[in-house]
């Protein structure tokens, strides 16, 4: 009978993994000893692995480009980076590297983007997609962001006054995006929705307050579902309601050309994690693209804002029990 606990982990999980194996009686994550680690630097030990960020950034961009070829897709795809996920210098160096986009939540994050443009890392073609309640020094960093001349800076209005606040503040004609407040899923435990413009009054606003207003340009549709892209019919729904509203609105906005999916992307939990992406990545760009094609418009550019895939499986922690 196989009593010890190695026997437990070999009948139920599949190990080593991509990331773990053994080098006899120690424990490596990707090729690096962290038996050898805690020898040298003790515990709790906290650890980045920094390739793993740019292998995940790559992985996303592949999935994206088979999906388009795969279906004839006409848009192009941009990946942001969600700032809020870690703001340490290391891990804004590794992920900079791989030709990426900015998505900010707060007043500091902006901060941020501007030691970046300072030393050259980005510049004023990079996007830098503001999301978030905006309070007063919110809106004050994007106004002095976009009024430096950072064209592609793309504030999302996630209520009805913020667009005010923004013209307010900004000199010249800048672009927006809107968010979608989407509805929760059945059963959900809590309720999560704080941002967003509901799906029947996102029509209404556009003609209202954008559709003849000389200093602000509709560039954006912004959708984010709080429980992340899962294979669910809850997602899809979501998503075709979604397609719904970016159908309708592109039909009176020409300049709209941009679908922003947010972020959601899982991140490996446990030795036992299964999720598809490629499959998901596929059924995302075929619904767009058979939505678009149905309703006679041009399919938008994809941009996505994945922060825990970016660095979520790039370390960990170690502590003594």
């Amino acid at each position: 009978m196989n009593v010890r606990f190695r026997d437990l982990i070999e009948q139920t999980y599949e190990f080593p993994t991509e990331e773990f194996s053994l080098d006899q009686s120690d424990l490596l994550f990707h090729g690096l000893n962290l038996t050898e680690l805690v020898a040298r630097y003790g515990s709790p030990l906290k650890f980045t692995y920094l390739p793993k960020i740019s292998d995940n950034i790559g992985r996303a961009k592949d999935w994206f480009a088979s999906a388009m070829e795969k279906y004839n897709y006409k848009g192009k795809y941009f990946y942001c980076y969600c700032t809020k996920s870690s703001h340490f210098r290391y891990v804004l160096d590794e992920a900079l590297k791989n030709d990426i986009h900015i998505e900010t939540s707060s007043a500091f994050d902006i901060k941020i983007v501007e030691q970046l443009k300072q030393e050259g890392m980005i510049d004023k073609h990079t996007y830098v997609i503001c999301n978030g309640f905006k309070r007063d020094a919110y809106i004050e960093n994007i106004a002095n962001l976009i009024n430096g001349g950072q064209h592609n800076c793309i504030p999302i209005l996630d209520n009805f006054e913020e667009l005010g606040l923004l013209s307010n503040s900004i000199k010249n004609r800048f672009k927006v995006g809107i968010r979608i407040a989407s509805e929760e899923e059945p059963k959900f435990e809590f309720y999560t929705s704080r941002l967003g413009i509901g799906y029947q009054n996102i029509v209404p606003f556009f003609d209202k307050h954008l559709k003849d207003n000389p200093k602000v340009e509709l560039k954006m549709l912004h959708f984010f579902i709080n429980t992340g892209i899962r294979d669910t019919a809850y997602y899809w729904n979501e998503l075709l309601k979604c397609l719904k509203v970016y159908v309708s609105l592109k039909k009176r906005c020409p300049s709209l050309d941009s679908l922003n999916i947010g972020g959601g992307f899982p991140t490996k939990n446990s030795l036992s994690f299964e999720y598809d992406y490629q499959y998901m990545v596929d059924e995302i760009v075929n619904q767009i693209n058979l939505a678009c094609e149905e309703a006679g418009v041009e399919v938008p550019n994809i941009f996505t804002e994945f922060g825990s895939f970016t660095v979520g499986e790039s370390g960990g922690a170690i502590y003594k029990v």
